[in-house]
């Protein structure tokens, strides 16, 4: 089986996820009440990150989780209707290039994935036009129908996405040598290393970087 694995931010989606999810919480008609006490929580956290006293995924890690915390009175249902309407704001910065991608791989029979680090149910509500066969991204704790921010919160980035691959994998025999990745950062260097057709997206300095010694494709 050969697969072709998708990154979102910078790759499908040519911005950034956390930016968006700030600017629509900072002005939904509802939920912007929330958004006080998100900034108090997160900028003591961003100033420290600046400052380079943080290292960013601990950085991302936690602004995740503070953004869920500030939702908290929010349940599961009211958060996922969050999510999908968000999808007509998103779409237009889709990156063209890789939605093509895409559909050529699906029509050739690969086994296409979603990795990303933004919310599940986000990614499956702004890509709900699109077909993959998994998508896997950073689950939200819930109990029932409420969050759940007290259990264990795991933000899929850097090796974790290669781990949430395999395990997505598992039983499945993949010919990793004719599969495709796309990614647009050094944080994506793992899944990008792992198959034989790595593609980097509008890909950052680093990146760059090892795209061009390695002689990768760059779209």
């Amino acid at each position: 089986m050969k697969i072709a694995i998708f990154d979102f931010d910078g790759t499908l989606y040519t911005k950034e996820t956390f930016k968006l999810l700030m600017e629509q919480l900072k002005n939904h008609p509802t939920y912007k009440q929330y958004y006080g006490k998100f900034f108090r929580s997160i900028l003591p956290l961003y100033i420290r990150y600046k400052l380079k006293i943080l290292p960013e995924p601990i950085m991302k890690e936690r602004s995740m989780r503070l953004y869920l915390q500030a939702l908290d009175p929010l349940t599961m249902t009211e958060l996922h209707e969050y999510f999908k309407s968000m999808h007509s704001v998103i779409v237009p910065d889709f990156n063209e290039q890789v939605i093509n991608r895409l559909t050529k791989h699906r029509k050739e029979g690969y086994y296409v994935l979603l990795v990303s680090g933004a919310y599940t149910p986000f990614l499956q509500a702004v890509t709900n036009h699109l077909t993959f066969d998994q998508i896997i991204g950073t689950d939200i704790p819930s109990r029932g129908n409420q969050l759940a921010m007290d259990q264990p919160f795991l933000h899929i980035q850097g090796r974790r996405k290669n781990e949430q691959i395999y395990q997505a994998l598992l039983g499945k025999t993949v010919d990793w040598d004719n599969s495709f990745a796309y990614g647009d950062s050094i944080s994506d260097l793992p899944v990008l290393e792992k198959v034989g057709y790595p593609v980097a997206v509008r890909p950052d300095e680093k990146l760059t970087a090892i795209a061009k010694q390695r002689n990768w494709e760059i779209l």
